[in-house]
C-alpha cells in the first residue's frame, strides 16, 4: 500500500500559501488542502526529499511538521475537505457524493483523490473560465499535465473531436481514467508521458502545469499547435508573466491576453 508524506505548515495568509503550492509542486507535491492560516500538502513517500524541502522552506521562509497516511485514509481525508467548485454559470464541479445540483451549462464529476486538478485552485479555475470562449467544436485538442482530466472532460463537453491528456504521475492517470468513465467520455485518450511530445499536432493545446516545464516544453508545443491553433496556459505566478512573453513571443507566437487571479495568471497564444 502506498503511503504519503503530509508536512502542515501554519500561520500563513493565502497570499504566501498560494506562493508555496507553486514551489511545492515543483518538488513533487500534488496534493494541497487551503484554510485560512494553514497549508497542508502531499507527496507521495517515494518522491518524498527531505533535503530539498528543507532548503526551500530556508528560502522561502516557512516552518513545517510532518505526518504519513497511508493511501487508504486519504479518500476520507479529502473527501471530507472537498466542496463543489461553480464557475460563474459556466461549470460546477462536484464530486458523486454532492447531492447538490447547480444552476450552469456543464457539470464535471470528480472523484476526489490526490491528483491535482480539481477547479478550487486559481489556475484550474481560470483555464475553465478561458476555455468558455474559444470554439472547440470538431477540433482536436492536448491536454498536457492532466491531472484529474477535468479540462479534457470539459473540453469533450464543448464540442471536442479528439483529446489526448497526458500526465507523469501514475496516481494522476488512474484517477483521471476514473473521472473520464464517470462523466461517460468516449472521446479522451489518456497517456503516460513525461513530455509534451506526441506525434500530432492540436487545434488547441491545454498545458495547466508551471513556468519552468512549460519553458521546458515551449518548442515541442509550439511546433504541435496547427495554423491559428491556440495555446491556454496556467500553472504561472504573476511574476512568470514576463519569462512566458519572451518565450513564445520568439516562437512565433502572438499574445491574445492574461487573466489574473490572486497570485496566478492564465495566458492564451495563437499561432499565426
Amino acid at each position: 500500500m502506498k503511503t504519503y508524506t503530509e508536512i502542515i505548515i501554519e500561520h500563513i495568509n493565502r497570499e504566501k500559501s498560494e506562493l508555496l503550492i507553486a514551489l511545492l509542486d515543483e518538488l513533487g507535491f500534488n496534493g494541497f488542502e487551503e484554510t485560512d492560516n494553514s497549508l497542508k500538502a502531499f507527496i507521495n513517500t517515494e518522491l518524498y526529499d527531505e533535503n530539498e524541502l528543507r532548503k526551500l522552506a530556508a528560502e522561502a521562509q516557512f516552518d513545517f511538521r510532518l505526518e504519513n497516511i497511508e493511501e487508504q485514509n486519504w479518500n476520507a481525508l479529502w473527501e471530507s475537505n472537498f466542496a463543489p467548485v461553480v464557475v460563474d454559470d459556466f461549470v460546477a464541479v462536484r464530486a458523486i457524493f454532492h447531492k447538490q445540483k447547480f444552476d450552469v451549462e456543464h457539470e464535471i464529476l470528480i472523484t476526489p483523490k490526490m491528483s491535482f486538478g480539481t477547479g478550487h485552485h486559481a489556475t484550474t479555475f481560470m483555464m475553465i473560465q478561458q476555455m468558455r470562449h474559444l470554439n472547440f467544436g470538431l477540433k482536436n485538442v492536448l491536454d498536457f499535465g492532466t491531472g484529474t482530466g477535468v479540462l479534457a472532460i470539459l473540453a469533450e463537453m464543448l464540442g471536442a473531436s479528439e483529446i489526448i491528456a497526458l500526465d507523469n504521475d501514475d496516481w494522476s492517470i488512474e484517477n483521471a481514467l476514473e473521472n473520464v468513465e464517470a462523466n461517460h467520455c468516449r472521446k479522451i485518450k489518456i497517456e503516460k508521458a513525461h513530455t509534451a511530445l506526441t506525434e500530432d499536432k492540436y487545434a488547441i493545446i491545454l498545458a495547466n502545469i508551471n513556468k519552468n516545464v512549460i519553458i521546458a516544453n515551449a518548442e515541442t508545443l509550439v511546433n504541435q499547435l496547427c495554423k491559428n491553433g491556440i495555446l491556454l496556459l496556467s500553472g504561472l505566478l504573476l511574476e512568470d508573466e514576463n519569462d512566458i512573453i519572451q518565450t513564445f513571443s520568439m516562437s512565433g507566437l502572438r499574445h491574445k491576453n492574461t487573466e489574473k487571479r490572486a497570485q496566478w495568471i492564465s495566458m492564451i497564444w495563437e499561432l499565426e
